[in-house]
């Protein structure tokens, strides 16, 4: 029914807000060192500290999305994203910018949770890689609009705090989108039976036992998003520094990754959907990711061939990593297999912004000794390389009896529509 692509409308809406406050920090990267003298570790710590929550929070996130309802707990997660922006523009204090971060983390990852099981409700065993990969297109839409908000907030970037007012407004935004999902999700219910989810009945096991390929997919999970994000934070400092590109040049660039992965990872989960071949999908889309940081670190390519490799690498894994979690894993228990893997994920995230800042700082990283930047580049492909061997250990066991349907078009799953 032409509702569900409504609902994936507006509950990718409060994915978009929150996505925009997640990459603010990354171009404001060079004026809080500037202006506030902050160093390379606070701001991955600064960036690090929207992850600390999801050491925890996801896990109770997805069990309370199973247990009250994607409606109700997205828009209380969407609350916390807001109040975090708000606290973050507020002082220019390093603690309570880092209180800021820490409330909207708190929110951030059990929002995307409340997301994911959402969707999963709507489309069931229908189209899953192509609707995700949609949801991920308009939710980096946001990430986009804030690492190329020096290019069309040009003026806002003469003061540190301008840049976090604007995220505010991206707050409110993730607000409006959680709350019209509730209103739609509310009505929708009175009429149609809508998946199943913890509000429509019990889940069948309490257990986190979600067999081999869960644990395989959430090791690939946390390699490979390792090597996006903590990237991201330092790149656009890193491409100024070390390349000698403007901070407008630089917002291109990493808004370069974003425009590839919004359009092409709708196709990649339709060339999923179609053919199968979901691990060793993942297999091609890490190993696209691991030369990309030594080209940037050791060459003098231009930086849209390692960013074009890096957008490739990122419509492709996410196209099929976050879907197949819906086949091998009971609908009724998503919120906890989702919250879970946003754990996993999150324990990378956190650890790298930190190491990398730390490296960057150790090494001396700046525009004066641009080498300083290697060993952080080093540390994002060996990384990357270990998401490489994760998945070519999932395309082995879902090949044999234990799988999941991994590597077939439709998936083990027989179809349950609304």
């Amino acid at each position: 029914m032409a509702l569900r692509w409504v609902a994936l409308g507006v509950i990718s809406l409060a994915g978009f807000g929150s996505s925009y406050l997640f990459d603010c920090i990354g171009p404001l990267a060079k004026l809080l060192s500037d202006q506030l003298r902050f160093s390379d570790a606070d701001i991955g710590l600064l960036q690090a500290v929207c992850s600390v929550p999801n050491l925890f929070m996801v896990l109770l996130g997805g069990i309370v999305v199973d247990e009250i309802g994607v409606r109700r707990a997205g828009l209380i997660f969407a609350l916390l994203c807001c109040a975090g922006a708000v606290l973050t523009a507020l002082s220019p204090s390093l603690p309570v910018m880092m209180a800021g971060r820490l409330v909207y983390g708190i929110g951030s990852g059990s929002l995307s949770v409340a997301v994911s099981t959402g969707i999963a409700k709507w489309f069931t065993g229908e189209k899953q890689s192509f609707v995700f990969g949609v949801n991920l297109t308009l939710s980096r839409l946001g990430s986009l609009a804030a690492q190329v908000s020096p290019t069309w907030a040009r003026g806002a970037y003469a003061s540190w705090r301008t840049p976090l007012l604007i995220a505010v407004a991206f707050g409110a935004i993730c607000v409006l989108g959680a709350a019209a999902y509730w209103l739609l999700e509310d009505r929708a219910s009175r009429r149609y039976t809508i998946g199943a989810s913890g509000q429509d009945r019990p889940a069948r096991s309490r257990g986190l036992d979600f067999g081999k390929s869960y644990w395989l997919v959430s090791l690939v999970c946390v390699t490979f998003y390792a090597g996006i994000y903590p990237f991201l934070t330092f790149a656009q400092k890193f491409f100024v520094e070390a390349r000698g590109a403007t901070l407008g040049q630089a917002s291109l660039f990493v808004g370069m990754l974003t425009v590839m992965a919004m359009v092409l990872t709708p196709l990649a989960g339709l060339l999923a959907d179609r053919i199968g071949r979901r691990s060793l999908l993942l297999v091609i889309g890490s190993v696209l990711l691991v030369p990309a940081y030594l080209l940037m670190a050791y060459t003098r390519l231009s930086l849209a061939i390692p960013m074009a490799l890096m957008g490739l690498a990122f419509s492709l894994v996410p196209a099929v990593l976050w879907p197949a979690v819906m086949l091998i894993v009971p609908q009724e228990k998503l919120g906890k297999a989702f919250g879970l893997l946003s754990l996993v994920q999150s324990i990378g995230l956190t650890g790298f912004n930190f190491l990398i800042g730390w490296a960057n700082d150790v090494s001396g990283a700046s525009s004066a000794n641009p080498g300083g930047y290697a060993p952080g580049m080093w540390l994002f492909s060996l990384t990357t390389l270990a998401a490489v061997i994760f998945a070519l250990l999932l395309f082995r066991h879902e090949k044999g009896p234990g799988g999941h349907g991994l590597e077939s078009p439709g998936g083990r799953r027989a179809p349950i529509r609304a």
